[in-house]
């Protein structure tokens, strides 16, 4: 009897881990990929510059909400891999507020306008569809 209920126990063991398989987050995304420049298409001439997105429309799923999502730009403007949950998993459908971290030269001058820095005041936003794996975004902002 100790032996059957030892397997029951193993049946249960191995369902349960499954469940927990996956990426973790209830959340469907969509990959996204594009280009950060200024609005003369010119791109922003600094290294370490890091986008953060926060979605405006996303319902919560199961009580969980949507997390903000990040990603870094290189020095010719190009960003790919949108991390919200897992590594480059994208975003989630709507609308997202973008910032722009880090957005400094060497002396530490903004190069971009000030509220565009942080999730509470930028007025950038972006639109997420189904579409959006296959057409890059492209965040264009003006000079400071």
């Amino acid at each position: 009897m100790g032996g059957m209920r030892c397997a029951w126990a193993a049946r249960w063991l191995v369902v349960a881990v499954c469940l927990g398989c996956g990426n973790g987050s209830p959340f469907d995304y969509v990959p996204v990929s594009g280009t950060l420049t200024y609005e003369d298409g010119t791109p922003i001439s600094a290294g370490g510059i890091e986008l953060q997105f926060f979605a405006q429309d996303a319902k919560p799923v199961n009580g969980a909400h949507a997390r903000p999502a990040g990603t870094k730009v290189d020095a010719s403007g190009n960003f790919v891999n949108v991390t919200s949950y897992k590594y480059g998993d994208g975003l989630v459908l709507g609308k997202h507020k973008v910032s722009i971290d880090y957005a400094t030269d060497a002396k530490g001058k903004l190069l971009v306008p000030k509220e565009y820095t942080h999730g509470g005041t930028t007025p950038l936003i972006v639109e997420i569809t189904e579409d959006s794996a296959e057409a890059p975004l492209e965040i264009k902002v003006p000079r400071p």
